[in-house]
């Protein structure tokens, strides 16, 4: 059994925006550099062996902080991106359902398969980040491993461990460098 911090990276300057993300990059803001620092801090004395973390910006220099304070080097895997919303990265929620407003409630009623334009849907999101999970755990067997992330992979993880129906995945999505840990079998 591998136990897991999972923690979202930091504020940008689109959340505070409301605006989707997606796989777009947009850097941390002084908020969510902030947010990285006190994690770090909380973090310290929690044993962690290993960092991994998405390639997007945001969360690798999340990530950075926090391997600086704790001494380790994070290993960046593109697995563990946000999910891709396409045509909706950018856009804020109302412009969405204002010019993809059949799509939009589709979508609420069927997350697991209906994706944004051009994006992926919560199945797709949920087999990559499972895949590297269990590649993680496999490399990482009793030990206490941090991943930073995304709100939705995130979600999808806590999901899983959990045994909750996927379609929760939207419901659940941890506020920004707020760490959450989990036993992962």
């Amino acid at each position: 059994m591998t136990r897991f911090w999972l923690a979202r990276h930091g504020e940008t300057d689109w959340n505070l925006e409301g605006r989707f993300q997606g796989q777009a990059d947009p850097p941390l803001n002084a908020k969510g550099l902030e947010q990285a620092h006190t994690l770090a801090d909380r973090l310290a004395g929690e044993g962690i062996e290993a960092i991994y973390c998405s390639d997007l910006q945001r969360a690798r220099r999340t990530a950075q902080i926090i391997g600086k304070r704790l001494g380790l080097k994070p290993k960046v895997d593109k697995r563990l991106r946000e999910i891709s919303l396409g045509a909706w990265e950018g856009m804020k929620k109302e412009q969405i359902q204002s010019a993809y407003a059949e799509l939009w409630q589709r979508r609420k009623l069927d997350p697991l398969n209906v994706p944004a334009p051009g994006g992926e849907n919560l199945l797709e999101v949920a087999g990559r980040i499972e895949q590297a999970a269990d590649q993680i755990a496999g490399e990482h067997g009793n030990a206490t491993v941090l991943l930073i992330a995304h709100g939705v992979t995130i979600a999808c993880l806590i999901c899983r461990v959990r045994d909750l129906p996927l379609t929760q995945a939207l419901h659940l999505v941890p506020d920004n460098a707020h760490p959450i840990q989990v036993e992962w079998h």
